[in-house]
């Protein structure tokens, strides 16, 4: 039978044929859990997923990043939490290590490894751990203040009472006396025209201008 050896990201137990280890950190990783060095292109130098994420992105949070801020959320609430394995690789969206699901030293409340970070940060330790049945209960132990949004206000400087803009009055302006002439005269000159209009009977009513030029007769 070959040898066997578990892959250090998804768990999972493969042949050594299968297994392939990491330029970075050194550890044995399956072939799925590995991919070519993208920062200096070279196919035969294979990274872990994640060596090849702090590459990319060196600010990438924790694998159990999730664990911590679901803790907190539940932390508003209660003071005890029991989650099953299962619930947990959802929660961290990823598979525990076997060591998870074999040992339960895994599951001290050790601050030296990376995974009781996750808990321990938030405020939480684990004080019941069922491997046969498959869960975990989590106890918070302290509650972590809530950074402060709101301004102090002694650092606000003092407001003034607000005080609304003087209001304006519209006054109508009196016309000038320059356009009251002009305006009159030409009332003058309009009733002047009209009156000068020769009165004729009945209902005919003399052509304007512009139709007696576009009918106007042709002399031959």
């Amino acid at each position: 039978m070959p040898f066997k050896d578990e892959c250090n990201l998804c768990g999972r137990v493969f042949p050594y044929s299968y297994l392939r280890r990491c330029f970075r950190c050194g550890k044995l990783f399956c072939v799925d859990c590995m991919v070519p060095d993208a920062v200096t292109g070279d196919t035969q130098r294979l990274l872990c997923l994640n060596c090849a994420r702090k590459t990319v992105s060196p600010t990438h949070k924790g694998k159990y990043e999730g664990l911590t801020s679901y803790l907190r959320f539940r932390a508003a609430f209660t003071n005890s939490v029991r989650l099953s394995l299962a619930q947990i690789d959802g929660i961290v969206r990823d598979n525990l290590p076997m060591s998870a699901y074999r040992s339960e030293k895994w599951w001290e409340n050790s601050p030296e490894s990376a995974h009781a970070k996750a808990w321990l940060d938030a405020g939480w330790e684990t004080s019941e751990v069922n491997l046969k049945e498959g869960y975990v209960v989590f106890q918070k132990v302290k509650s972590l203040q809530k950074p402060s949004l709101k301004k102090k206000r002694e650092s606000l400087p003092p407001q003034k009472p607000f005080t609304p803009p003087p209001s304006r009055i519209l006054r109508r302006r009196k016309p000038s006396k320059t356009k009251m002439a002009k305006l009159s005269a030409r009332l003058k000159n309009i009733e002047r025209v009209r009156i000068a209009q020769p009165k004729l009977r009945g209902k005919f009513k003399p052509k304007p201008a512009h139709e007696k030029r576009v009918f106007k007769p042709k002399r031959e």
